[in-house]
């Protein structure tokens, strides 16, 4: 097991709800459509001035405080996102700056909703290297980058940034075993054309709403639960942990229907599933941070229980971690 500890977890999440019944108001869709085929109900939207490091500074000043931490004690900060503030510099050094700190290093982690688990990994290395307290924080606004007008993909996200303080564990609690990995065969299913060096924008790739989220969703279905669940099952493997260990599954909140897919392929009771989609869409990175920091505030997750946390993102990435809290 790879000693590490979440002292800390904090969310930020924008004020604003949009329900499906708002949504029936601008697209060729109904409440009961969403809900059948994603189990969404609603999700929120940032107002058009905040930025994801605004979410994601929020989020990790809500983490320090539940840790009784000062911010300016960290020594690292990961920040995974797919919808930076900017090409350059990383949205970590706008959360850095926004927190009022600076010296320590700062980071973007660019895996899709696999995000914070690609991060927590990193930071997992980076304590077994000898920092002390690293602050991993998932955070997105896809409102910006979701084309409104496209009912298969505005009806599925939301905005939000959910963070974890990583420090030291004392030989109780940590990383019993992960896996992760990408294919990168799979990119163009899931992706935003548009705005880098390959298609710079211009009027026209505005005009074709080629800086929007692009998705082939049978395609992205079939993967994602085959990842999912494939990634969960060889680390509980690797952790010597069956279904009946396990305390809580934490997946990516993507659509229930792949959720449940993939529970059911790691045999673990649908009891033991936690969710919040049905109030916040997917918010890709942000999803299993902000999942995690409410089963704590539920009194779902206790010291020394099994949790379960997989996801499958763009790229196309996958990473599942057994957790002993």
């Amino acid at each position: 097991m790879k000693a590490i500890k979440l002292v800390g977890t904090g969310i930020a999440l924008p004020s604003r709800v949009v329900t499906n019944a708002e949504l029936e108001t601008t697209v060729d869709t109904s409440d009961e459509w969403i809900r059948e085929r994603t189990g969404i109900a609603e999700r929120r939207i940032a107002d058009p001035s905040v930025a994801t490091s605004d979410l994601c500074a929020e989020a990790v000043r809500a983490a320090c405080e539940n840790a009784d931490l000062d911010p300016s004690a960290l020594d690292g900060l990961i920040v995974a996102t797919s919808t930076t503030d900017t090409l350059f510099p990383s949205t970590a050094c706008w959360v850095q700056h926004k927190l009022g700190i600076k010296g320590m290093p700062a980071l973007d982690v660019s895996a899709g909703c696999s995000g914070f688990l690609y991060g927590l990994e990193l930071a997992t290395a980076l304590v077994a290297g000898g920092m002390r307290r690293i602050a991993v924080v998932g955070g997105e606004v896809m409102s910006k980058v979701v084309n409104w007008r496209d009912r298969g993909t505005c009806v599925l996200f939301g905005d939000g940034a959910g963070a974890a303080i990583v420090t030291p564990g004392d030989g109780r609690s940590g990383v019993i075993a992960s896996n992760w990995g990408a294919d990168g065969n799979l990119a163009p299913i899931l992706y935003q054309p548009a705005g880098g060096s390959r298609m710079p924008a211009t009027h026209e790739t505005v005009e074709a709403s080629a800086h929007t989220v692009h998705m082939e969703g049978n395609t992205v279905f079939k993967h994602a639960v085959v990842a999912m669940s494939s990634a969960a099952v060889q680390a509980m493997k690797d952790a010597d942990v069956t279904a009946d260990d396990v305390t809580l599954m934490v997946p990516h909140q993507a659509n229930m229907r792949i959720m449940e897919a993939a529970r059911e392929r790691c045999g673990i009771p649908r009891e033991k599933m936690y969710s919040v989609l049905h109030k916040y869409g997917n918010m890709s990175a942000a999803t299993i941070p902000v999942a995690l920091h409410e089963a704590r505030t539920e009194g779902r997750i206790h010291d020394g229980d099994i949790i379960v946390t997989t996801a499958f993102g763009t790229g196309f990435t996958w990473a599942a971690s057994v957790l002993r809290w």
